[in-house]
């Protein structure tokens, strides 16, 4: 399974999309993302386990506490396999809209 593959599966699940959403804002530990949430301190731990596991995530220990931040080479997966699809919309884009100039040109007579 590629990178891009695992990060899009672990986003699958609307809790762990809200998990991210929130260690996205800023650094998190379970405790404070399950004050947050209507699931148990476990449930958030298997789930981060999830984000951790395909790569969005990565944590440290603070204390008696681990805390969870973004992790960059997740996002630019997820950001590269994206971009493939943007950038394939925009040259099909493109190419309608130069035939649709061309179109013109020929519709009217007016050739540029």
């Amino acid at each position: 399974m590629t990178n891009a593959a695992r990060v899009l599966d672990a986003l699958g699940d609307p809790t762990r999309r809200r998990i991210f959403e929130l260690v996205a804002e800023e650094p998190r530990s379970v405790g404070d993302l399950a004050k947050r949430l209507p699931v148990t301190r476990p449930a958030v731990s298997q789930h981060l386990r999830v984000l951790k596991d395909s790569g969005l995530v990565r944590d440290r220990a603070e204390g008696t506490r681990r805390v969870y931040r973004l992790e960059q080479a997740g996002l630019r997966a997820l950001r590269s396999y994206l971009d493939r699809f943007w950038d394939d919309a925009l040259d099909r884009f493109k190419a309608a809209a130069e035939r649709a100039a061309r179109e013109h040109e020929t519709r009217s007579g007016d050739p540029k």
